[in-house]
């Protein structure tokens, strides 16, 4: 019997293909036997919970945050600028806690100096806007994209990014005004566009985009050095899954800020409506043409303006709900898994949001009843998260591993439940980290 082309594969099929894979490390050696069956043991049990089945035992989504850093005598934004410090801290870390854990901290660290020198203006980090001891991010609320300029993104994004946007956010690239759209050059007497080429401010722009490729040679050279922070050593791969936005998000975060978004819904949701279905149809392109989507097994989606209380049940039925949900249908029909991570409540949406095939998606809560969750979404999709960070970074173990034994009562039942934080913690106590393990050692097996 002739195997199926993927043309010919089902959503599902395609999803089975991307999770063998991902289970067989696509191919790659193994350091050794054990670091084999500890690759397989962790996966073979994600891809059970992912498919609502039971697996042997809970998972566990580790809040570790900046621990590794912390732990090892370095803050973020020492992190950030010196990258032998941060691999250091984090394969220390590992060294001393992966197997007590269960848990394997990635080589993840944003280069400093590259959003130095990219001039990055609508985040603040440690030392660049915030104290230096501050522990994380801080968007800059602004409006980036003006209200007339709706037009420009609808008819070419590409063009409109190129030339408005990135310019606005990154001053590295504020020479890129001086440019004409690259789609008028058809013909030889069109050349003449490249003229900008010759003026002191490109040039000065492309020499720094060249010290930007050199800074990331020096971050990846670092990368192989130190192993990738011991993952290599313990034989594990990165995981690679790809990162998307609701297109409202897009709009509302990246584009208009907040009040503009707000403000667009009622002065001109028409041209809202339609920015939002480009943008759609951009996320989808995005994914599927990602130089590594044969890898691919999940995209995840922090989801930013649709929580309870933000807008009403009909503002999220016409303006967020159905361009997220043409790029989810789109991204399942290829073999993807959906991540998404519901930040705030989410309580009045539950019953709407049930429109997926069994095994499609995995909610991640942070405010949401998981109980009631369970009850709703629970039969076609796997659920995650609420123990709360403020627990995690001020409360006892005691406490901790209680909240952590309820929610594995009240929602492991059938498989499809991990146990994970509402958030990523700032400064997690190691103990409480414990506490998470602990309860699932104990409460979380589904073959005593």
């Amino acid at each position: 019997m002739t195997e199926k082309t993927w043309a010919e594969m089902t959503p599902q099929e395609k999803r089975e293909r991307r999770f063998n894979n991902w289970l067989n490390n696509w191919g790659n050696p193994f350091a050794d036997t054990e670091a084999e069956k500890a690759h397989r043991t962790r996966v073979q049990r994600l891809i059970d919970v992912y498919n609502v089945r039971e697996p042997d035992r809970v998972p566990v989504n580790l809040p570790v945050g900046n621990l590794p850093f912390k732990l090892f005598g370095i803050n973020t934004r020492t992190a950030m600028y010196d990258y032998d410090k941060a691999l250091q801290a984090i394969a220390s870390f590992n060294e001393k806690y992966s197997a007590e854990l269960e848990y394997t901290a990635g080589p993840f660290f944003t280069p400093g100096r590259i959003l130095d020198l990219l001039d990055y203006k609508i985040y603040a980090w440690p030392g660049h806007g915030i104290p230096e001891n501050a522990t994380g991010w801080q968007y800059i609320e602004g409006e980036y994209m003006k209200v007339d300029e709706y037009d420009d993104l609808i008819r070419d994004p590409s063009d409109f990014w190129i030339r408005t946007y990135l310019p606005r956010v990154f001053g590295i690239m504020e020479p890129m005004r001086m440019f004409q759209p690259f789609t008028n050059i058809t013909e030889n007497v069109h050349v003449g566009q490249f003229m900008p080429l010759a003026m002191p401010p490109v040039q000065e722009m492309l020499q720094r985009m060249l010290e930007v490729g050199k800074e990331y040679q020096r971050v990846m050279e670092v990368m192989m050095r130190g192993g990738g922070g011991g993952m290599m050593s313990m034989g594990l791969s990165a995981f690679i899954g790809g990162f998307a936005k609701a297109p409202f998000d897009t709009i509302g975060d990246t584009l208009r800020g907040t009040q503009g978004i707000m403000t667009d819904m009622f002065r001109r949701p028409d041209k809202l409506l339609e920015a939002l279905d480009v943008i759609a149809d951009l996320t989808i392109s995005t994914i599927l043409k990602s130089p590594n989507i044969d890898r691919m097994t999940t995209v995840s989606y922090p989801l930013h303006k649709a929580a309870d209380g933000w807008m009403s049940q009909q503002k999220f039925d016409t303006f967020y709900w159905p361009s997220l949900k043409k790029v989810m249908d789109a991204l399942i029909n290829e073999g993807l898994l959906q991540n998404l991570f519901a930040e705030g409540s989410y309580d009045t949406r539950l019953e709407y949001i049930d429109q997926f095939p069994r095994g499609a998606v995995t909610w991640y809560f942070d405010r949401t009843d998981m109980s009631r969750a369970k009850k709703i979404l629970g039969k076609k999709c796997c659920i995650q998260g609420n123990v709360p960070s403020s627990m995690i970074i001020t409360g006892s173990p005691q406490e901790v591993k209680e909240y952590c034994r309820k929610l594995i009562e009240d929602c492991g039942k059938g498989g499809g439940f991990i146990l994970a934080a509402g958030s990523i913690a700032d400064n997690p106590k190691l103990e409480n980290l414990k506490a998470m393990m602990a309860a699932v050692r104990e409460y979380g097996s589904y073959r005593k």
